[in-house]
């Protein structure tokens, strides 16, 4: 279950990557990945609601990223990072199906496998931050 949770959030930053980088339209990408992937029903179902919860939630999620991550303006964080940051921000503040230490352990997770050789350190230091805001 773990490691199809974990394809799962890998597939949904892959689906927000390419949305962000090239502004294709969500639905047809998320359709796409999740069809590559080989992912049905939960995990399917999981990968569409992290991608709608960011996509619905996204101003509101860089506002939390900018108070949080100040000398990084959203548009100079890398696109892997800012997405994994996306993801596990709605995970952590918006979704609350998971706790919180396991969303910020995914993403950290996430940056090692696809991020820069410091991903994991500033994504793990600024869910950090925002984890002591959630409360739970």
């Amino acid at each position: 279950m773990v490691e199809l949770r974990r394809k799962a959030r890998t597939v949904a930053l892959q689906s927000l990557y390419e949305v962000d980088a090239v502004g294709h339209d969500p639905e047809n990408v998320l359709t796409m990945h999740i069809l590559e992937s080989g992912l049905t029903g939960e995990y399917a179902e999981f990968v569409r609601q992290l991608v709608i919860g960011v996509m619905q939630n996204r101003e509101k999620i860089d506002g939390t990223l900018r108070e949080f991550a100040p000398a990084w303006p959203i548009d100079q964080i890398s696109l892997v990072d800012r997405n994994i940051l996306r993801l596990a921000i709605s995970e952590i503040l918006l979704d609350n199906k998971v706790p919180v230490k396991v969303a910020i352990n995914e993403a950290v997770e996430l940056a090692k496998k696809f991020g820069g050789d410091h991903s994991s350190k500033f994504v793990n230091g600024v869910l950090g931050s925002v984890s002591a805001i959630a409360g739970r």
